[in-house]
């Protein structure tokens, strides 16, 4: 058939193009000489590998807690509230990491609003009490944990859902009280789906740079960005870029193994609803109190902040700059968010009509990026093709004494491929799940009506699969909008967008300033986390 040979081929090329950067990196660091592993390793590699190391624990205990204990209270117990927190739990997942940082340093830094009140209250002065550092890596543990434990809490919620009240109830049966049957029955059968929610909040960890970098907590993450930019040693970023890679690449078949495993959550096949858990007296208040912790630490707080700071601002904006940071934004994420959707199709339609080696392989390949951090895809594809116009340049300049210039490294494509590259997985994670609705004998009619494999996909797979294709549109233009060092590395000269504007607003400690485009991305961030909030509230 022509329609899978084409789509064989261009799932090869995509395969290939998420797979270079992965490779140019490698090739990087081993031609970067041991002289500069070396000094590494005297030198920051210590720090590094231990602070990122560290922040990662913290984070993933913080998810797991949060997040699991969430998912289990929204969806066993009867507290006040419930219905309402069960879907507000959600929105944190709208804001950057980074986002929520700015807020918070507003907050509590030693100028900030709350530690300026508590000295005009008690008169004491600097020294004279003591308040915990937010900018520190601590600090930036609860920013990541306040953002991430809604992939733990959705995860987990779904598979407490689909189990079974048969099980808890023989728990119960047995002389187990609630608790002891929720660590020994649900718990173990959720395993591989909340196991799978704190891989996902390990990787975004590992890739998180604009929060880590803001507080001045050195990772892996900064390491690649301040070696490239600020001590020019591209050597030295591509070693530690690979470095991050191989955890990232373990990470990722972690991940894709829990998934499979996932699918378990209850081997019977009599599937009895769980009726909710009354709880009473100042049990159905505490729920309601750990329940609504996140919630008003995870947006409702910086949320409020960020728009005190943005009357205070003085950004404009309806001014010309600022409709060009959000034309570059809305423009980049649009067609990102396109080109990658597309891939998802083709890498998704292919699998289904031949589950062969070429399509597993492709699509395993393609969902590799979402662990590596956008740093590092971005250092992996500015290196070859620096090394590629550089080429071309010096052949014309020899051959037809002209200059061809900066062609592909100069361009946005290079970094719309950056976020094809990362956000791919999320995307095909999206268009497959909707794949179940269409069923294979819908495949088989069209076929026997002489539609052809496109024929097929474009007039019976796509018009299904709408609400699903629109998730997967929404998910990648939205964490497009929100991609930070991937955009600082391969955006064009003078090309800047709204998360670049934060940051660099924030850099200067123009916090007031920098939380104008800040509520631009987290408006932009609802859209998806809405979507995400009414499928939740049918199911």
């Amino acid at each position: 058939m022509q329609g899978p040979k084409s789509l064989r081929r261009a799932a090869v090329v995509l395969a290939a193009m998420c797979l270079l950067p992965m490779i140019a990196v490698a090739l990087a660091a081993v031609t970067g000489g041991s002289d500069t592993l070396q000094h590494l390793a005297n030198t920051v590699l210590g720090r590094y590998t231990a602070t990122t190391a560290l922040l990662v624990l913290m984070v993933s205990i913080g998810t797991l807690l949060l997040g699991t204990g969430a998912a289990w209270l929204v969806t066993m117990a009867e507290f006040p509230g419930r219905r309402v927190l069960e879907i507000a739990l959600v929105i944190p997942l709208a804001f950057p990491a980074y986002v929520l940082a700015y807020a918070y340093t507003h907050l509590l830094d030693h100028p900030g609003i709350v530690q300026s009140t508590l000295r005009d209250v008690t008169g004491w002065g600097p020294r004279d009490y003591w308040f915990p550092e937010i900018r520190s890596l601590s600090g930036a543990a609860v920013m990541l944990i306040l953002v991430l434990y809604p992939y733990v809490y959705l995860l987990a919620r779904a598979a407490f859902l689909q189990q079974s009240a048969t099980s808890f109830l023989a728990a119960r049966a047995l002389g187990k009280s609630p608790w002891q049957a929720f660590l020994r029955v649900s718990i173990p059968m959720a395993r591989p789906a909340i196991a799978s929610g704190v891989l996902l909040t390990v990787m975004e960890t590992i890739a998180d740079f604009g929060t880590v970098a803001y507080f001045g907590v050195q990772t892996f993450a900064t390491g690649i960005y301040t070696s490239w930019f600020s001590l020019g040693d591209r050597a030295g970023a591509a070693q530690l870029a690979s470095g991050i890679l191989a955890v990232a690449l373990v990470l990722a078949v972690l991940e894709r193994s829990s998934r499979g495993r996932a699918k378990y959550h209850d081997s019977s096949k009599h599937q009895e609803p769980m009726a909710a858990i009354e709880l009473g007296g100042w049990a159905k208040w505490g729920a309601t109190a750990l329940c609504a912790i996140p919630v008003l630490l995870g947006w409702i707080v910086p949320g409020t902040a960020l728009l005190i700071m943005g009357f205070g601002g003085e950004q404009d904006l309806l001014s010309p700059r600022y409709l060009g940071f959000i034309w570059n934004s809305v423009t980049l994420a649009t067609i990102a968010a396109v080109v990658t959707l597309i891939a998802a199709v083709t890498l998704g339609y292919l699998q289904r009509l031949d589950d062969g080696p070429v399509s597993r392989l492709s699509s395993s390949i393609a969902r590799l990026g979402y662990a590596v951090p956008g740093g590092v895809i971005a250092v992996g594809l500015m290196v070859p093709f620096a090394n590629f116009d550089n080429a071309l340049d010096v052949w014309m300049r020899a051959t037809f004494d002209v200059s061809t210039g900066l062609l592909i490294t100069g361009s946005i494509w290079l970094l719309v491929a950056a976020y094809m590259i990362r956000f791919l997985a999320a995307a095909l994670g999206a268009y497959e799940g909707g794949q179940v609705a269409v069923n294979a004998n819908m495949d088989m009619a069209s076929r026997a009506l002489g539609q052809t494999a496109f024929g097929t996909l474009r007039r019976v797979h796509l018009p299904i699969l709408r609400p699903s294709l629109l998730t997967a549109l929404l998910i990648v233009f939205v964490d497009v909008m929100k991609e930070l060092p991937a955009t600082l590395i391969l955006r064009p000269f003078n090309y800047d967008t709204l998360a670049v504007q934060a940051y660099r607003l924030a850099s200067d400690e123009r916090l007031e300033g920098a939380a104008v485009p800040s509520l631009v991305i987290v408006a932009i961030g609802l859209l998806p986390v809405i979507l995400i909030c009414r499928q939740v509230g049918r199911r």
